[in-house]
């Protein structure tokens, strides 16, 4: 009977549920109506049915793939809350249902009970882990934090300082060499990608963060527009320059503020390539689809596998084969900007997230780090070189709030780009 009925009315029901948690303003962080539409409902649909066809095995499989789904929604950060006002539409609806059946007073009761029982289970599973999958998050979070930290921060701020007062000096020269005046946003500069995408990790919390990205959105929003407005003598820009003056030095001494409380280490490095450990990728995607997610900006991610690796190794030694790691390194870094984030994602491949770039975007960065490989004779410790080629795998972000959708999305187009012939790059086409 309850699978009979559940069947008849899984899109109904899975309509109510997401029409309910659409009006949530917290759901509407990771959730919207294309993506119900797209990818949510027909899977919600298929998990109602199953809920009420668990038999042998099939009860077993089901419990497994409610633990998979907690996991996930740990990983998108989906509130347990939600999770439960969900459950509760289902039973409610799932009671109605069966109030409205031909079902005698008796044998309606036990259904009721029967569904409620079989929903609160399949929740219960979700939520263990749930709750396992948000403490190593957390624990992550937390390891990764403290890994920024503990960078070379003389460097990092004098680098951050250095970037801010050339996007002032860029400013200054377009107006006095008598250039139209078209700056490039503060928030959009070099400087403004790290405070977004680097110093929003490593100094989440701080009150000096708040006040820089206030000051930012001042000189963006107002300063800059005065400055670009026609004036007919130069006296009239004296005000706007002051202030732009002045909000760059405030910035700078927000900055030195910063780095000046932060504290702690941890390794948090490949020890050969010096790319970012792999444990610290859920953190970083987490955040970094978040924020696409909120401002709407592209997200792009690129796998790179050196071809024949492998056979390096058998010929060379695992000496050569850590130089053309280490080499493949450098030049994916010198290739991407000190906001984005390269990961040693294997023996042989990386991972690199590319924050605010579109996927055409990310395919001139691919081309230009594959093209450089293959045109550079990697350097033998013995003396000599080694030719190698890459084969990369492009994904961009598409609204899915699961990051591992994008790392499989990334890797597909990898293992397309290899099945093509390899040295070549491959843009997954959008869902």
């Amino acid at each position: 009977m309850l699978r009979s009925l559940s069947q008849a009315n899984a899109a109904d029901l899975a309509d109510r549920f997401y029409t309910t948690l659409l009006t949530d303003e917290e759901a509407q962080t990771f959730l919207s109506s294309s993506l119900v539409e797209e990818r949510l409902k027909a899977s919600l649909m298929k998990w109602v049915q199953d809920i009420f066809r668990q038999e042998g095995e099939q009860k077993a499989i089901f419990e497994e793939h409610q633990r998979k789904i907690g996991e996930v929604h740990a990983r998108i950060k989906v509130p347990l809350r939600l999770v439960m006002h969900g459950a509760s539409v289902l039973k409610s609806r799932m009671s109605e249902l069966v109030l409205e059946s031909d079902l005698n007073r008796a044998d309606a009761a036990r259904a009721i009970i029967q569904t409620d029982a079989l929903i609160d289970q399949a929740i219960a599973i979700m939520s263990e882990a749930y709750m396992q999958g948000s403490m190593r998050r957390a624990q992550v979070d937390e390891s990764y934090r403290l890994f920024a930290l503990g960078q070379d921060i003389a460097h990092e701020r004098d680098g951050q300082i250095a970037a801010l007062f050339e996007w002032l000096q860029n400013v200054l020269f377009q107006m006095f060499d008598g250039c139209v005046l078209q700056p490039t946003p503060l928030s959009s500069s070099p400087f403004g990608l790290w405070l977004t995408h680097r110093a929003g990790l490593i100094f989440d919390g701080s009150p000096s963060l708040s006040a820089i990205e206030d000051i930012i959105a001042r000189v963006d929003g107002s300063i800059l527009s005065r400055l670009t407005e026609g004036h007919e003598a130069k006296s009239d820009l004296t005000i706007p320059l002051g202030e732009l003056k002045n909000s760059v030095q405030e910035i700078k001494f927000l900055l030195n503020d910063l780095f000046q409380s932060v504290a702690g280490l941890e390794n948090g490095r490949d020890p050969l390539t010096r790319a970012l450990n792999r444990r610290f990728l859920p953190t970083i995607l987490s955040r970094e689809i978040s924020l696409a997610t909120n401002s709407g900006t592209q997200l792009s991610l690129m796998m790179l596998d050196v071809d024949h690796f492998k056979s390096i190794n058998d010929q060379w030694g695992h000496s050569t084969g850590d130089a053309v790691l280490k080499q493949v390194a450098e030049i994916i870094s010198d290739n991407v900007r000190l906001s984005d984030f390269v990961f040693r994602y294997g023996g042989e491949e990386f991972l690199i997230v590319l924050v605010e770039t579109s996927a055409e975007e990310a395919h001139v960065v691919a081309e230009r780090i594959r093209e450089q490989l293959a045109a550079r004779e990697i350097r033998l410790p013995a003396g000599g070189s080694v030719g190698v080629t890459a084969s990369l795998g492009i994904a961009t972000f598409q609204d899915h709030p699961d990051y591992n959708e994008l790392i499989e999305t990334a890797d597909k187009a990898l293992y397309d780009a290899k099945n093509a012939g390899r040295n070549r790059t491959i843009v997954a086409k959008a869902a």
